[in-house]
């Protein structure tokens, strides 16, 4: 947890004057018991009613002034833990954006969620106890050693025999619960996901009448997380009764002891009083360091993947980027003449070391201004190839190249500028539809955004809609068919004007007619280079070239009557779709 301290760097006067104040109210807090001792023995037991006002007076003053430390002190430890966690969930952002899809994948969506919330916010809290209480509760129970010694020695002795075998305890319960939090923040992980994919999938739930096995699912899932939560707790709940224990065994002693004291006369019923009062502070002091334990063992296992986030390091990292330590590229401004060639020379990609060729053996060039197609059997490698040209991963063998410049050698700021890239699945941001549109060009006009729809053929709905450009998208686009999603998700990317286009199987669930007239729009006012994947024929027969995959291999390469002739694998996806339209 230490290591993530440094982005609480900023609010160094506040970490450090919060627990001053707290050590402040702490002394005043020890010294209370002394001042009864006099209130007690020096005035109720003489009568001497002006001592009694005077250590009164004296024991207001000093509960006030330990107030208003203990409000200061508040005040830093929210300042500090609350900035500090906006500060780290800021960098774990930056840092989760560094990731390439590789890392993404490793990770998964959900424990990135959980990590960014659920462990941060452990993790302020950590920081706001460390402040208010680390400082005051050791000081309290050894300062009450301390003030017991200069009382009595042998009832200093009573309270020097509880500390060593609370510590014991508490090593117990440590050892025991750190590994125990990390598995409930395990299974934390593995129920969110569950949720996050109930919630994504409820209509086709639903339409598989599968409500009641999720439901069990989602029972089984709860189960396992709380009986592992709840065994962490019962044994961090032992903490608390087995510190009592202690203590309330020491008041005993304490009485005992101070019984023959009173008696013979070394102690007076005053300083007894204290001596309760000092063990009783200890007690409390103790508890909350019981408590504390619990909060920094949870703050530990927190800490521990937060940092695995924040120390992972991008396998993609940015090329001329002076920022990141890499050299300036030369001449990227004179790329902007050109129109978007692009080469595959022996591409092969895997995923992971451990994993299977994804690709391989994938050369072809793809002209500057023209359309490649892309088709292949669900599962060839159509989606991962597009991948691989806006550098979302890293190609295994072989160089992809933009323009004669390999995509390794681009800032990938520069890079993904001149690449706009539909994805199979239409994901539209909550908002209207004109901000949606501008995360393609931020400062786009109305103007350029009519331009925009009407090339994806998608101004006639939108201009149907009361609001027009500011319609309200709900979250993930649900107010809109897939085909009105699709076309708003393809005018988000042309709006850029891209060098590069990608289309990767989104015009799927567009009509024929549209489908068509789409791709003529694009094909006459693109100026650049249109990449078509897609599972449908007549999307792809048009293109100047088009590439054929399977199973991850590239087995055809050419117009769509030289395919007809010397590609079998294209034949046969030809005449099954020939099929279907014959039967339909």
């Amino acid at each position: 947890m230490f290591k993530l301290l440094v982005y609480a760097k900023k609010y160094r006067k506040q970490i450090i004057l919060g627990p001053f104040f707290k050590f402040l109210e702490a002394v005043f807090e020890l010294i209370l018991p002394l001042l009864m001792a006099q209130l007690v023995d020096m005035g109720i037991r003489q009568n001497d009613n002006q001592v009694v006002w005077q250590m009164t007076g004296w024991m207001v003053l000093m509960s006030v002034v330990g107030l208003l430390c203990a409000v200061i002190c508040q005040y830093y430890a929210s300042v500090a833990s609350q900035n500090f966690g906006t500060e780290l969930r800021n960098q774990v952002m930056k840092k989760i954006n560094s990731f390439s899809h590789a890392e993404l994948n490793l990770f998964g969506t959900d424990t990135l969620i959980t990590r960014m919330t659920s462990d941060i916010n452990q993790l302020q809290l950590a920081l706001a106890m460390l402040i208010r209480l680390v400082v005051r509760a050791p000081f309290l129970s050894i300062g009450a050693v301390i003030m017991a010694f200069t009382i009595d020695w042998q009832a200093g002795i009573i309270f020097l025999v509880t500390l060593p075998l609370f510590c014991l305890i508490l090593f117990f319960i440590i050892k025991t619960t750190v590994p125990l939090y990390q598995k409930v923040q395990q299974k934390l992980d593995v129920l969110n996901e569950l949720v996050n994919q109930n919630l994504s999938g409820v209509r086709v739930i639903r339409a598989f009448s599968r409500r009641n096995t999720e439901i069990t699912r989602f029972s089984n899932r709860t189960d396992e997380l709380s009986s592992v939560y709840v065994r962490v707790t019962n044994i961090s709940a032992l903490l608390t009764p087995a510190t009592t224990l202690i203590m309330n065994i020491g008041i005993l002693a304490l009485f005992y002891l101070g019984g023959f004291k009173v008696n013979t006369g070394h102690l007076a019923p005053g300083q007894i009083l204290a001596l309760v009062n000092y063990m009783n502070q200890m007690l409390l002091a103790l508890i909350v360091v019981s408590n504390l334990v619990i909060i920094f063992t949870r703050a530990a296992a927190s800490a521990n993947r937060v940092n695995e986030v924040l120390e992972t390091k991008p396998s993609i990292t940015t090329f001329g980027d002076t920022k990141a330590g890499n050299p300036p590229i030369a001449g990227d401004s004179s790329l902007s003449s050109k129109k978007g060639a692009i080469a595959f020379q022996q591409v092969a990609f895997r995923f992971a070391p451990e994993f299977g060729l994804v690709l391989e053996n994938i050369d072809f060039k793809v002209a500057a201004g023209t359309t490649l197609g892309i088709i292949g059997p669900t599962g060839s490698g159509k989606s991962t190839l597009s991948q691989l040209i806006p550098r979302f991963y890293d190609v295994t063998a072989g160089s992809v190249t933009i323009d004669g410049r390999d995509v390794r050698k681009w800032s990938l700021t520069k890079l993904r500028s001149e690449i706009a890239m539909v994805p199979q699945t239409a994901v539209l941001f909550s908002g209207t539809i004109k901000e949606n549109l501008q995360w393609g060009k931020k400062d786009a006009t109305d103007q350029e955004c009519w331009a925009a729809l009407e090339l994806a053929q998608a101004k006639e709905f939108v201009a149907a809609l009361p609001k027009g450009l500011q319609t309200p998208i709900f979250e993930g686009g649900k107010n809109f068919s897939g085909g009105q999603k699709q076309r708003l998700t393809i005018a988000r990317a042309v709006i850029a004007k891209p060098r590069i286009l990608i289309l990767d199987d989104s015009l799927s669930a567009l009509d024929y007619k549209t489908d068509l007239n789409l791709r003529q729009a694009l094909q006459n006012k693109l100026d650049g280079t249109l990449i078509i994947i897609s599972q449908r024929v007549r999307s792809i027969q048009d293109a100047q070239q088009i590439l054929v995959l399977d199973a991850g291999k590239q087995v055809g390469l050419g117009r769509h009557e030289e395919l007809l002739v010397n590609c079998p694998e294209y034949q046969a996806i030809v005449a099954s779709q020939a099929e279907v339209s014959h039967e339909a």
